[in-house]
């Protein structure tokens, strides 16, 4: 029986200013102390020293045309399609600090579907 694994989609998003300060407060924060972050959250640095945030599935919500962590904001969503499947289980929300720009992506494990009994 094979199924997928996890997928990850890049969103496409545009973050307000307000967002902006948030996320810049919360990368001086977790470098002074890191256990300032919020439950539900947590932060690393990848190996090109970008700033990387990660929400896990409690501490975000996806409402239509928008992404709210808790404690740090809103992301607008730019198009009217979900970001991840019905019935995905294990979600989380990846923020990435790039050179041009942040980058938003959901991390998901897309529900099994299994086809029994057909004939």
């Amino acid at each position: 029986m094979n199924h997928a694994k996890s997928r990850e989609v890049t969103l496409a998003a545009k973050i307000t200013d307000e967002l902006g300060a948030a996320l810049e407060t919360l990368r001086l924060a977790w470098k002074e102390n890191p256990s300032t972050v919020p439950k539900g959250l947590s932060c690393s640095e990848s190996r090109e020293g970008q700033f990387v945030l990660v929400a896990a599935e409690s501490a975000f919500v996806t409402l239509p045309g928008a992404c709210v962590i808790k404690g740090i904001g809103a992301i607008e969503l730019l198009g009217d399609e979900p970001a991840f499947d019905a019935g995905a289980k294990s979600k989380s929300l990846l923020l990435k600090a790039t050179p041009e720009g942040w980058r938003f992506s959901v991390k998901f494990v897309p529900p099994i579907v299994r086809e029994r009994n057909l004939k």
